[in-house]
């Protein structure tokens, strides 16, 4: 398939595509005429990068998810390296949880110091 198929049937732009294709994710290959030419597998590594981006992976973070694909694994996430970039990510987004929750303490702690009664919820 061309690149405008691919683009329509992951809904993601021909720009986003080729921007992939520059940093290794996606492996297009050229026709006699030199278009971009896509296959179902790469439908499935689109879907999985826009996944991860979705909720909050770098473009490098996909890499070992689009690498186990490309290995054969029914899924991105079931190879070491992959769930060595889940569970970082999980520390990451555990440490923001804890920097926003000190934040909001703090918020709190000023909202009650200067209005002593008004109510702070949570």
């Amino acid at each position: 398939m061309r690149i405008g198929e691919l683009a329509e049937r992951t809904g993601v732009s021909t720009r986003s595509l080729r921007y992939y294709e520059q940093h290794g994710l996606l492996r297009a290959r050229r026709t006699a005429n030199g278009y971009r030419d896509y296959s179902e597998d790469d439908v499935r590594l689109v879907s999985e990068i826009r996944a991860l981006l979705k909720v909050g992976f770098t473009l490098e973070d996909t890499r070992p998810f689009v690498d186990c694909l490309r290995r054969g694994h029914s899924t991105g996430g079931s190879c070491a390296e992959s769930v060595e970039v889940y569970e970082r990510k999980l520390n990451e987004i555990d440490e923001e949880i804890r920097v926003l929750l000190a934040r909001r303490a703090e918020v709190a702690t000023q909202l009650a110091q200067s209005c002593p009664g008004c109510f702070v919820r949570g």
